[in-house]
């Protein structure tokens, strides 16, 4: 029998990956809400990996309850993730930056081949390819780098724009485009302090559009749209950096 993985978090996303790595051979070990990753750990001290698969406003604490054993088997999957988030507990995980859809009661639907970075993203691209969903391998981190905040841009431009034009992101991209490039300029001069580095913004552009075109009749806002701009902009005033136009778009929305 394969080593089995330990999944945390049993949500829409996380049915997914079970799925894959039960058809790849591998026992999957769920830790719900209400049980104790350390009496799991006790029983499963060695599993090959723990997918973290909690909601990110959930993450910090699951990082922070992780069994020792289970450090070093660590894969990330969370939108709006960057290094800081797993250095600041010591951790090299296998990271993934998750490029389909998983709704309730509907298929997975793919945008645009997911990027996987880490120890274990050979094993995920093959779970993965069980389902027909693409993944690229990434050879280096600063690849990962760039596709983290790619996907960041990609969440909180459309969200943040879609507060204010609604529509879908080939409408925001054919009929706001002044809107969305204001939006992205602040959310890359959010990101480029929360990672500590110049960042290739027209490249960062060209990637997101490229998602645009994975699926244009994609929504661009979501149920978390409120609290990712109030999260953006707290992470401007943290840092001290002006960010006109998401405090624009949050007195015009304010309800």
């Amino acid at each position: 029998m394969n080593p089995p993985i330990v999944i945390i978090g049993i949500g829409e996303m996380a049915g997914v990956f079970a799925r894959g790595f039960l058809r790849c051979g591998h026992p999957v070990h769920p830790v719900t809400r209400n049980m104790d990753p350390d009496h799991v750990a006790a029983e499963l001290p060695a599993p090959l990996m723990v997918l973290v698969a909690v909601a990110e406003k959930d993450l910090q604490p699951a990082l922070r309850e992780l069994p020792a054993a289970w450090r070093p088997r660590v894969m990330l999957l969370q939108n709006e993730l960057l290094p800081a988030d797993w250095e600041a507990h010591g951790l090299e995980p296998t990271v993934i930056s998750v490029w389909f859809e998983k709704k309730k009661g509907q298929d997975h639907k793919v945008l645009v081949p997911s990027p996987v970075y880490g120890p274990h993203a050979a094993l995920v691209a093959r779970a993965l390819d069980t389902l027909d969903i693409s993944t690229d391998i990434l050879a280096e981190s600063d690849q990962l780098l760039f596709e983290l905040v790619r996907k960041n841009l990609y969440i909180v431009t459309t969200n943040v724009a879609g507060l204010k034009v609604g529509g879908t992101v080939s409408e925001l991209r054919e009929h706001h485009g002044a809107l969305m490039h204001e939006v992205a300029d602040d959310v890359l001069a959010i990101q480029e302090h929360l990672t500590g580095v110049a960042l290739p913004r027209a490249r960062l552009m060209e990637a997101m559009l490229a998602a645009f075109e994975g699926d244009p009749h994609h929504k661009c806002m979501g149920r978390s749209a409120p609290a990712r701009l109030a999260r953006a902009i707290a992470q401007a005033e943290e840092v001290g950096i002006e960010v006109p136009a998401l405090r624009r778009i949050a007195a015009e929305t304010a309800s």
